[in-house]
């Protein structure tokens, strides 16, 4: 039996290293509720990141959910059905309506030109997602935000340490939100932040997300219990040492890929954005069925048969999940490029610790299938 390789791994520093953090924290008794290593990590990821004000919440689920409250949304919210499910969940836990529009085949995001169609007098909001850590169309989502009114969240799960042209993707919209999950390029186990542009609205988050307290006695609007631990923001302060050098080794392995598979009949993937510093979170490639010869699920259990474990991110459509597909957005003639995206792609493995000579076991697989 062949080696198995996962799709991801979470890239876990030195045990006797995190030890260290965790001895201050039995020595201190401090565990949660904005501890030193919270209040730490919280100043260095803004210093790392670029950006103003950053609250960081248990999981990036709660983030959506705090942020959507923090800006008192209602109504409609447009958004992407390419994507995971929290983020429609998030809109639909907060009473609104998710209304999903079309994406672009270039990137997997929003499609910016199909945004406006979209828009009623209900809309609130629009919520994309930085989909495989690619930029959305920020300066036309902006424009069509302001001249209609409208609140952007950006749901940057995969996009920590994106920069254009030098400058976070983070700054953009209301508010940006991050996941650091176990799968994710940055990782506290679980875990999650909100990024906001003034301290007032940091102010609002970090009340919302500790159940609305405003001091010990008076709690203000309703608030949920969504606070990072210091076990959490330990783990993500030694994240922090290795990120860069995490980061590369992504980047080397994308690009044995792109080397080893540029040329493959039916077989695309997304070229690099210019002026994009990218984070290579995922390596999304997109089969034809037609001119590969094998559909993409018939690839998907093939590499199975070989010990690979490759995911379909994003297949099915969160519009064409139960609690969603009722909606008259969630209709395939509105949704015609998502879906085909979604029943072509397939994510390959990539994460810091993958050996080369795995990455070209896969590729040698694609190629002779």
């Amino acid at each position: 039996m062949n080696k198995k390789i996962n799709v991801t791994q979470p890239f876990l520093p030195p045990l006797e290293e995190y030890s260290i953090y965790l001895r201050q924290i039995w020595e201190s008794k401090h565990i949660t509720n904005k501890g030193p290593f919270h209040e730490e990590l919280e100043e260095e990821l803004c210093d790392y990141l670029g950006v103003k004000y950053i609250s960081l919440c248990a999981n990036g689920t709660l983030a959506l959910l705090v942020a959507i409250k923090a800006l008192e949304l209602k109504g409609e919210i447009i958004t992407t059905p390419y994507s995971f499910v929290a983020s429609a969940h998030s809109i639909m836990w907060n009473g609104s309506t998710p209304i999903f529009v079309d994406i672009e085949s270039s990137t997997c995001n929003l499609d910016s030109e199909k945004i406006e169609n979209a828009i009623t007098d209900q809309t609130t909001a629009i919520l994309p997602v930085h989909v495989y850590g690619n930029p959305c169309n920020i300066e036309k989502i902006q424009k069509i935000a302001e001249r209609n009114g409208l609140k952007i969240i950006y749901d940057a799960a995969h996009a920590f340490g994106v920069k254009i042209n030098g400058d976070s993707i983070l700054n953009s919209g209301d508010l940006s939100v991050l996941s650091f999950h176990a799968t994710k390029v940055f990782n506290t186990f679980e875990g999650g932040a909100i990024v906001s542009h003034t301290a007032e609205m940091k102010k609002k988050i970090d009340d919302l997300k500790n159940f609305g307290f405003q001091d010990q006695i008076t709690v203000e609007g309703v608030g949920i219990n969504g606070k990072m631990n210091e076990v959490q923001a330990a783990m993500g302060l030694l994240q922090l040492k290795y990120i860069d050098s995490a980061i590369d080794k992504r980047k080397k392995i994308t690009e044995i890929y792109r080397n080893e598979l540029d040329g493959v009949s039916g077989i695309s993937f997304f070229n690099n954005i210019e002026d994009v510093k990218h984070n290579y979170a995922y390596f999304p490639v997109f089969i034809n069925e037609l001119e590969y010869g094998m559909s993409r699920d018939e690839v998907f259990e093939k590499l199975i048969d070989e010990n690979i474990f490759t995911r379909k991110y994003f297949h099915p459509l969160i519009s064409q999940f139960s609690a969603y597909k009722s909606l008259p957005s969630a209709e395939s003639e509105n949704l015609l490029v998502a879906e085909k995206m979604s029943r072509e792609v397939l994510c390959l493995p990539i994460y810091p610790d993958l050996a080369h000579m795995d990455v070209n076991r896969i590729i040698n697989i694609l190629k002779t299938l």
